[in-house]
Formats: C-alpha cells, structure tokens, sequence
C-alpha cells in the first residue's frame, strides 16, 4: 500500500465511570453533563445516555468541572454559538475549553496563568452577561483565586482571563464555593466558601476583585460540604438566599437580606438583633444574614445541595440535596405554611449505590442526575404530566469503570465486549438495537464484581456456551461461564438474532444467573429448577436488612439495556471453576483459537515463578508448565494456526514454544526459539492472521516484526520508526489474505493510537521481508488520555473495508473505533 490511502476513522463507543470526587460534574446550559474520568475530562449526552468524547490535557486526576453557563443560567443562554468548560484538577491545574454548538467541535482555550499549589476541589462561576463571566477556584491548601473572564463576541477574538484577587482563606481546605451578585448592589459580589472547620465564611468584593472577610456564619457541627446561593427573585428583589449541607446530615437555608442606607440604618445593639444573625456593609448598603430554614432528613453525610434552576427567569423555591445516604431529596416551601418539606425522595432502593457524592438539576429541570460511589451515574425524569402529580422514573445512563481498564477482549464472534478493571469488576458491553441511525452502545452486564483488582481475561474460544477466564492480584485463576438470562438478554442486541446463539445450546444451560458472596470473591449458580420464587432475605426474617446482607439476585432477560442497580447485582456470571498453580498474582491470559488451551502468567522475579501454566479446557486439568523467562511475562498469544505459543516478559526477551498434541490428546511443547528483542520492557505482542510472522512492542519505544523461517530460526524482518513514547499495546489484523497484507495498531503510554499497514513479502532467496507505512495517527481527542493497556481487532472475515478496533486504558476508558481502509 501506498503512503497517501485514506483511512477514515469513527468514534462508536466510549465507557467510562466517574472519578470518585464530590465536584466533580457538572450539567451545562448546552444540554451536556462533563466529568472527570480519570486525567481525562469526559462529556455524556443524557438524551442518548452516551459518552461524547473526552479531552485530553490534564496530567493528574480531574477532580472538578464546571460549565460557563451551567444549568443555572441557562435561562441567560438561549443561542449560544460557543459554551465553555472548565476543569480542574489534583495538581491545581486548570483548563478552560471551548464547544463549538454548531460543529460540535472541542478546543483547548488555555491553561490559567496561575496554578494552585494543591488539588482544586471546587469551582463556582457566574454570569454576569453572556460574554462575561467571574469565577472562583477552591484548593486543598485553603486558597481561594477570584478569575474574570470575558468570552470572544466575534469568531476572530480570543478568550480574555485575569486574575481578580488571591485569598488564603484558610490553612485547612476549602471544599466549596458559591457567587453571587449582592441584591440591589450591582457591580458587587457576595463569595460563600465552605472548608472543614463547620463555619461558612462570607467575602463581599466589587466586580475587579479585592475581596473582604465580612462575616461568618455558625450553625452546621461538622465540615460544610455545598453551598449554592439562589438569584434574587422578582417578588424579594431585596434578598438573595444561600443553601449550605453538612457532614452534620442537616440542610440549612440562610436569608441574606437588605437592610437599609448605611447612614439610614444604625443598628441597636440588642439581644434581639444578635439572634437574626450577622450584618455587613458593602458598598452604601448594610445587609443582615438570618437563618431561614433547617431541613432534616437525610441520614447521612450531605455531600450537595442545589437551587432549582430558573425557568424563564423565574427561579422556583426548589432544592435538590444528595446523600451519602443513597437518596435525593427535593425539598419546597408548602402553599399554605411556608415550611420547608421534602417532597420528593428517589434512590433510597438502591442497594448498589454506596452512597451519591452529588446531585445535579438539568438546565429545564424536568431532570435531575446523581454520581455515586461505585463510578456510577444515576439519572431520573419527571414523567409526570402536570406540576402536581410528578412522576419520578430511571433513565439509561452510560456507565463504565471507575479505575484503570487492565485488558479486553471480543466475544467469538465479535457480538460484545468483555473489559476487566482495577475497579474489581468484569463488565461486558454491546450495541443495542434501537431504531436510530447511530448504533448505541450500553452495559450489558457485570459478569465478576470482585474483591481484587483485576488483571487479565481471556474469553475461551471455540463451541458451546459463552465462557471466559480472568486473573486478578489473587494466585487462582477463574472461570466463568455464561448464565441462561445473559444468553437470553444477548438476542436483544444488535448482534443477537444471527443464529450465534442456538436453542439448543439455552437447553443445555441449567444455570439462570448467579448470588454474589458476602466477601465478594466467589459467584454461586442460581438453578432453573430451584424455585421461580426468590428466596426470602435473610431465611425469612423480619426483612432485617444489615450491612453483611448482600441482596438475593434476581437474574432475568432483560429487554432492555440495565440500569446500575440491575448491574450490580442481577448480571452475574457463575463461577465454575478456579485453577490454582501460580504462587504470585496473576498478570496475563490467553486462549487458543482452537478453544482447547488457555495460557496464564503471574507476576514474577525468578525464573520458577516466571513459568507459564497450560490448562485444558474442559477439564480444566494442568497440562504443562513452560520454563524460559525470569521475569513477569507480560503478554502472551497463540498463532492463529495453535501450533505456536508466543510469550514476552519483562526480562526482554520473547520466547517461542511449539505445541503438540498426540493422538491420544497429550500436549507437549518444546521451547523453539528465545531472543532478547529489546533494550527495556517488552510490553506486547501481536501474530500475523496469515502466518507466522509477530510484532512486538516495547517500552523502549519501538515495534519490531519477526519472522519464524522455514527451518524453525527467528528473524527480524522490520523495525518500525521510532514511537513518542513507550509502546504498550499492539495489535496485528488482516487486510487481505491473498497479498499478505495486513494492519497493525500501535498503543502508547501517552495514550495515543496510530495504524500502520504492512506487507509481508515470502521468496526462495531472501526469506521473509515486510515493508510498513503509516495509515493513520488518531487525532489526541478521539484517543485514551493515559497509558493504552491493551488493542483488540473484532474478529473477521478474511477481506474487508471496515475494521472496528477496541482499546482500553489508565484513563477508565474503553472504547470502539470503525476503519474504513
């Protein structure tokens, strides 16, 4: 192939949970939801429930987002042809971007001049017009910066910021902030900030900075968690109101009134006057804060609080709290007494939640989203039809890992994806079939939720039922075999229906689902014939629920993608057996294409612990140890025609083991061939489809093809040029078999993918040469924001023009991607 053919590239699918952190998402007046996931800054849809993209520049963990304008003046932002965003995150960095609404196009504006030495933990902006903007960052080191910012009017101009003022706040963090514009003041700012010694402490500043401590505000008895100040509304047009939640589990309402002319209004010193609380001047105006309300309700820590946002510039008397209680609760005033009730409480049956670390309106309130524990989303739609009568139902969200994806995997033919994490879960992804163009992809299952991280899966190939193997920081290797509801579920994705899941292969399954155990470290099966009904918890006691219990699953087909709750619980695969042999944790996997073998690898510093262990399938019986590393190896893989295993290790070589089998089914292997190929860190390793040609990868930054000869030597038959950083993933497909070409994708630590085709060339004279040239580099913003672990090609046809790739990273991410060659 030549240098100059087009690829083109296509974003299918991106998975991602959320970065476990209380601000850390934000829905904006554009419609989106941003969020951290990992360094990476990650934009959803909540109408498709799908990830966007994500935006790649922090090099620590995004720890807050914050659109301009946010939901709360989205009323101010009717045509916007640009919104912005900023991040923040555990290195005090922060970004502002840029979303063209009519290309829907991300850019990176700029960095802040100015770091904070620590994390950032909040930002808080507002609106002073629709190109101008003041905003505020919080640090863990208690400094808090005041930003102006003012947004180009013509295409050609760029974003202005300047730093406003620098207040150290306070020598423990601040972990909350909130603005507002002072009632009848304007040109005034009111900054509530919130940190860890139980008082709110309040700034006054104009509007080009140097803010003033003006008073404190005591009543919560634990660290302040949110605060949110409301708009001035038309009927009190002299007050503005603050909502602050607390570790303490209470929700106070604080007033911040007008009081009068600083000349006017001389305040007698009284008992009375103490109690309505603090006054402060600003300007020519004195204001009083006074304690309008206390909500109680929550059981637990109070991690946000929110104003419902104004709806035609009418902002409702409305809250939404979140707990780490498991629920949301909107409270508002009643008709008639004017008390505070909560009249709206969702989440509290979820079990799998763990607690929520935020809650946010959507920008027509009709919405409203919740971030949980476990990297989770958590989204309801008032569905009901008039004000009165509300109807609060789940939505699908996208959900994916929240910590490092390890490695992945197609099923046999490709219909879904299996992704393993340091999370400790197995999840299982697939298109959905809907009536839309765009084929939208969902969680589909949660096959393992384990106690330990995990490291490597292998589906096992070959016929009968869907079956994989993963190994986690354990020495066992385990594995899973598909329940009835899962194979059921399946025919409702867009790749079930194409006979790959014959009926009699569901009668053969005995097995529906599976219970998780109260450790978390083994699946038991729940069978067909035990009883339809599901037992009673706890062996029928009082429905005592203690935290031990972990809830009865409920597996069944599902017609429809799960929510989180389903995942968590009713989607498990049951465990079938587990291989002990390995005396360090386990580290890689692979299966051959035959579906007899499966390969495994633990972590290692000596030549005994470095074996490879053989295991049959089926009787799950060792059926040999390989020796020839002395170091972990990393990778391993089977050439297409099973006559060749290939193993590369952290010692920098690869070895090449040829295996037999006997007539009476014996394995036995030898040890073909073992080179040192690199100069650091061999990190992958990839078979040509149409012979035995490999690629492998390193952390010295190069890609190198072997070749094994006719009389059983290996030779270096090409070294690609030089990567930009360490190579971590690599992956080999074929193009068309008749020309021996092929493609192969290259991963790297910085998170980057390019493809490069290659040709294999096979003479008498010179024996193999391959030539390479590059086909594609991903542009940054389609690609992993850290280091890519592992590339997987779908399994296919031997010629065709679309390719569809997976990848998974450091970043939480997994994603999809179709080639047109």
């Amino acid at each position: 192939m030549s240098e100059n053919t087009q690829v083109e590239a296509k974003r299918v699918f991106i998975g991602a949970g959320c970065n476990r952190v209380v601000n850390n998402v934000s829905w904006g007046a554009s419609g989106l939801v941003s969020f951290g996931a990992q360094n990476a800054v990650a934009i959803f849809c909540p109408k498709t429930a799908q990830i966007l993209t994500t935006l790649p520049g922090h090099k620590a963990s995004v720890n807050c987002t914050h659109w301009l304008p946010s939901a709360k003046f989205a009323f101010k932002a009717k045509h916007l042809d640009r919104h912005y965003l900023l991040s923040g995150d555990t290195d005090g960095v922060i970004i502002l971007w840029e979303l063209s609404t009519n290309s829907n196009n991300w850019r990176h504006v700029l960095q802040l001049p100015q770091s904070h030495k620590k994390g950032v933990t909040c930002i808080t902006a507002f609106m002073c017009s629709e190109t101008n903007a003041m905003f505020a960052s919080g640090s863990s080191d208690g400094v808090v910066n005041v930003w102006d910012v003012s947004f180009p009017s013509k295409p050609s101009e760029e974003c202005k910021v300047s730093c406003l003022d620098s207040i150290s706040a306070d020598s423990k963090a601040i972990v909350t902030l909130s603005l507002a514009e002072l009632p009848q003041n304007p040109g005034r700012f009111a900054l509530a900030m919130g940190g860890l010694d139980n008082k709110i402490k309040l700034y006054c500043g104009e509007r080009t900075g140097k803010f003033t401590s003006v008073c404190e505000l005591k009543g919560h008895t634990d660290w302040i968690r949110s605060l949110d100040f409301s708009l001035p509304r038309e009927e009190t047009t002299n007050s503005i109101m603050l909502v602050s939640s607390s570790q303490d589990k209470v929700i106070r309402i604080w007033k911040l009134v007008l009081v009068g002319d600083v000349g006017s209004w001389q305040r007698e010193i009284t008992l009375a006057s103490y109690i309505e609380g603090p006054v402060f001047v600003s300007g020519r105006f004195t204001y009083q804060v006074s304690v309008e309300s206390v909500l109680i309700g929550h059981e637990d820590w109070v991690y946000s609080v929110e104003w419902q946002p104004p709806v035609d510039h009418h902002q409702p008397l409305s809250i939404l709290s979140a707990s780490m209680d498991k629920t949301m609760m909107i409270w508002r005033p009643e008709k008639k007494t004017g008390v505070w009730v909560n009249v709206v409480c969702v989440g509290e049956l979820s079990h799998c939640a763990l607690g929520f670390y935020g809650g946010h309106w959507s920008p027509d309130s009709v919405s409203i989203l919740a971030h949980g524990y476990g990297g989770s989303f958590h989204l309801w739609r008032n569905v009901g039809s008039s004000k009165e009568s509300e109807n609060w139902q789940m939505q699908k969200v996208p959900s994916g890992h929240f910590a490092a994806v390890t490695d992945i995997t197609w099923a046999r033919t490709g219909e879904y994806l299996l992704s393993v994490s340091h999370d400790q879960t197995t999840r299982v992804f697939s298109s959905w079939k809907s009536d839309e163009e765009d084929e939208h992809w969902h969680e589909l299952a949660r096959p393992q939720v384990h106690g330990h991280d995990i490291n490597c899966v292998a589906m096992v190939q070959g016929k009968g039922n869907h079956r994989f193997v993963s190994g986690a920081e354990e020495k066992v290797v385990r594995v899973f075999e598909a329940p009835l509801s899962f194979l059921k579920t399946l025919k409702h994705t867009c790749a079930g229906g194409e006979g790959s899941f014959p009926e009699n292969l569901q009668a053969d399954v005995q097995v529906l689902g599976a219970n998780m155990s109260a450790l978390g470290l083994s699946q038991k099966p729940i069978y067909l014939h035990s009883s339809s009904e599901p037992l009673e918890r706890n062996g029928g006691g009082e429905g005592l629920e203690t935290f031990e219990t972990v809830p009865e699953a409920a597996p069944v087909e599902l017609k429809e993608p799960p929510i989180e709750d389903q995942l968590a619980f009713h989607t498990l695969w049951p465990e079938s057996h587990k291989l002990y042999g390995h005396g360090n944790e386990l580290f890689s996997l692979c299966c051959d294409h035959n579906g007899s073998l499966v390969a495994s690898s633990c972590k290692a510093q000596s030549a005994a612990m470095a074996e490879i262990w053989l295991w049959e399938v089926g009787t799950w019986k060792a059926v040999g140890r390989l020796q020839s590393h002395s170091l972990t190896v990393t990778h391993l893989e089977f050439s297409y025609d099973d006559t060749l295993l290939l193993s590369v290790s952290r010692d920098r070589h690869f070895s090449v083991f040829s295996i037999q089998r006997t007539d009476d089914g014996e394995v036995s292997h030898k040890l073909m061939a073992k080179v040192e190929a690199h100069k650091r860190i061999i990190w992958a390793c990839s078979w040509n489809p149409y012979g035995h040609q490999f690629a492998t990868s390193s952390r010295d930054k190069t890609v190198k093809i072997w070749s094994i000869e006719k009389d059983a030597r290996v030779k270096q038959v090409l070294a690609l040029p030089q990567f930009g950083s360490s190579v971590t993933a690599v992956a080999w497909t074929g193009l068309d078999q008749k020309e021996k070409s092929g493609c192969i994708a290259v991963g790297m630590e910085s998170g980057l993918i390019e493809l490069w085709n290659i040709k294999i060339k096979e003479t008498e004279e010179e024996g193999t040469t391959a030539t390479a040239a590059l086909a594609l580099r991903l542009e940054p913003f389609m690609c992993h924001v850290s280091a890519v672990n592992r590339l997987a090609w779908r399994p296919t046809e031997s010629t065709q023009s679309l390719l569809r790739l997976t990848s998974c990273g450091d970043d939480n991410c997994v994603r999809v991607f179709d080639f047109k060659f």
